[in-house]
């Protein structure tokens, strides 16, 4: 027996999925988390498995874990002291930015104070031209100097970002070395390490991020790699990153930055996963859970990737899965504006107090109490009954909302459920309409703890036909961990002139990439027969500022430059509507991905079942702000491939509910994936 594992930390619920390869089986579990130390949950939810499961430690070949310690310690400011060492003349880049408001009609927006204090800023006697070249030397003596002023600052991390660094590393590397044999105990961060590609602010912006988040990140992950070898000694570590694949402790040590939105982009591929088994190439995910909602568009079975990106407000130039995210999740709370309107999210309960009906502590109405309330959650509580919900305090809650309003408390409830819907529905807009898809090709994929509870609100509202609900949609994160595979990022940036003249330098750089993917294979062990590569383009018009990725042949030897152009032309049309022939076009930057495949679960298809499903129970539930409807309930578990459910229906699990409006039908496929189709 081999059993892979994903863990995955979220807000209110740790979750695992685990999968024995060999028989196909797959077990499931729920763990409330821990916000103050996210490992307790890991380790204490590993070991319930374990024990539950009967899952026997030395079987467990790999622990793959999508981690929020990154994007909490960004969020709360709870990184280590950092200084920076730039080029002389750029002290002031980090606060210069790109003169670009952060609110486009609030005057008195700022953007978020720097990372590092102006004084922890030390400029160095050093100048790399736009070619590479060295224009001023750099000596030792100013190396010294400013790691001496390093060490008087008494920081925990330095980041180095040099001007050109990108295209000529040395002097960093210099610096670099210089810091770690001085000063053994700082974390030290190399722009031309961390991404090495043009755009001065925001590259220096990112590496200001990896050093800050490379004292707290290691300490949790030395934390964590202790517990899991202490119970499974044999289990291989990986930990999931941004662009949706796995790299190695060490390497997540090393650039924390790119563990910054792993959870959602593990939801992501997990999401391709189920949607390659509903036999779906189009779909938009919604991944909501206690504290936002994740939405991503996959098409043609592959999840965008988008390398301009903010955490915490702050730029990151990393590849990430093209993930939206809103305020709204089970925990939203429910508040009036100034204008006297009323608003949902993106202040949360979270875990901890939680919603009124939690019985935690939590006095706020969310968007879980209104489901309670509503009928839509069960009285007897979540995780298969183990955590038990109090309709009377979340009636307490919404109580002085409803009269303010003037409405009953179910009326009051339902609203807060249609505007929570409606923040949905402008995040799916986002990723869909507004660049040129129409969400009516789509099938709308449910699942974390709330997705598959408003799916249908959200699908209609886009006039979508099709919801798609995973087997186990509140797990589905973990699960995309346990399908996921190693992944490393290699990038170069050069301008090259799409024309004949420039195909030589192209297929060098190409060509100096694919032995750098070559020295990562080696160095994690990958096999010739697991390794795969996939390589893109960044181009454009000679003379814009924005580019397009255009994915190419990764195993060609040489590019007509002809190809180049007709391919970004295709791109450019489609998202701009237009491209003209007769404009010139660069390349800027190479993008090649390294992915070492891993086994994964592939389960077969089930035979379809013809019997119908028998109802557990029945309850009224409101479909709408006034009458309640007598609804049958349904355990998923009992539901077989081929069972049909015409609604109205309640699908119980342990790690979601599932909500059938009355005239929409929902049959499970082989995979035991439920397909909710929308009436007329």
């Amino acid at each position: 027996m081999v059993w892979v594992i994903g863990v995955d930390v979220g807000g209110t619920f740790t979750d695992f999925h685990a999968y024995e390869i060999d028989r196909g089986e797959a077990r499931v579990f729920k763990t409330p988390s821990t916000p103050g130390n996210p490992a307790e949950a890991i380790l204490g939810g590993l070991d319930a498995l374990c024990a539950e499961a009967g899952i026997k430690t030395d079987t467990i070949a790999r622990l793959s874990h999508g981690t929020t310690v990154a994007t909490n310690a960004l969020i709360q400011r709870r990184g280590a002291p950092v200084a920076l060492i730039t080029t002389e003349g750029f002290r002031d880049l980090l606060e210069i930015g790109r003169q670009i408001r952060p609110k486009m009609y609030d005057l008195k927006a700022d953007d978020p104070v720097p990372l590092v204090p102006r004084h922890h800023r030390f400029e160095i006697a050093e100048r790399v031209g736009s070619k590479g070249e060295v224009v001023q030397a750099l000596d030792d003596a100013a190396i010294a100097t400013a790691v001496e002023a390093v060490r008087a600052s008494g920081v925990k991390a330095c980041a180095v970002g040099l001007l050109f660094a990108y295209l000529n590393p040395d002097h960093e590397r210099r610096i670099g070395a210089a810091l770690q044999a001085a000063l053994p105990g700082v974390f030290v961060s190399l722009s031309s390490a961390v991404q090495p590609e043009f755009r001065e602010f925001e590259r220096l912006s990112t590496t200001v991020l990896n050093a800050y988040l490379q004292p707290v990140m290691s300490r949790y992950l030395e934390q964590l790699r202790s517990g899991v070898t202490d119970r499974a000694a044999t289990a291989a570590l990986g930990i999931y990153q941004s662009s949706g694949g796995l790299m190695s402790v060490e390497r997540a040590g090393e650039f924390p930055v790119r563990t910054a939105l792993s959870g959602p982009a593990a939801g992501a591929v997990g999401a391709v996963h189920v949607a390659r088994s509903a036999g779906r190439g189009n779909v938009i995910t919604l991944d909501m859970g206690g504290t936002s909602a994740d939405v991503c568009l996959i098409r043609d079975g592959e999840a965008g990737i988008g390398y301009d990106q903010k955490i915490a407000d702050f730029p990151v130039r990393l590849p990430m899965v093209d993930i939206n995210t809103v305020g709204a999740g089970g925990g939203s709370i429910a508040w009036f504006e100034r204008d006297g309107l009323m608003k949902v999210g993106p202040a949360s309960a979270g875990a901890v107090p939680g919603p009124a009906c939690y019985g935690r502590g939590g006095t706020e109405p969310t968007v879980s109490d209104a489901n309670l309330i509503l009928g839509r959650l069960a009285p007897g509580g979540l995780l298969g009954g183990t955590m038990a919900l109090d309709t009377a305090a979340a009636r307490i809650a919404f109580a002085p909302v409803a009269e303010r309003l003037g409405f009953s408390t179910e009326k009051t409830a339902h609203g807060v459920l249609g505007i929570v819907a409606a923040n949905m529905v402008r995040a799916i807009r986002a990723v869909s309409v507004e660049r040129g898809h129409d969400p009516r090709e789509f099938s709308l994929m449910a699942f974390g703890g709330a997705g598959p509870l408003h799916a249908v609100d959200v699908a209609r509202a886009l006039d979508m036909r099709e919801v798609i609900i995973p087997l186990s949609p509140g797990i589905l994160c973990a699960q995309g961990l346990v399908v996921s595979d190693l992944k490393e990022d290699f990038v170069a940036s050069a301008r090259i002139v799409a024309a004949d003249a420039g195909m030589e330098t192209a297929a060098a750089e190409i060509a100096a990439l694919r032995q750098r993917a070559a020295d990562w294979f080696a160095a994690e062990d990958v096999s010739e027969d697991r390794r795969d590569l996939m390589l893109s383009l960044d181009m454009r018009y000679v003379g814009q500022n924005f580019e397009l990725s255009v994915t190419v042949d990764a195993q060609a030897l040489r590019y007509r430059a002809e190809d180049l152009k007709k391919r970004f032309f295709e791109a450019h049309e489609m998202n701009y509507g237009y491209f003209n022939p007769d404009d010139p076009v660069e390349i800027v930057n190479f993008r090649l991905t390294a992915l070492g495949r891993l086994p994964r679960p592939d389960p077969a298809a089930l035979a379809e079942n013809v019997a119908m499903p028998s109802a557990v129970g029945e309850r009224a539930v409101y479909f709408d702000a006034e009458t309640p409807v007598v609804t049958a309930l349904y355990d998923r578990e009992a539901l077989l491939p081929g069972m049909r459910i015409t609604g109205p229906a309640v699908i119980d699990q342990l790690d979601s509910t599932t909500l059938v409006y009355p005239g929409d039908t929902a049959r499970v496929d082989g995979a035991r994936n439920l397909i909710i189709e929308l009436a007329g």
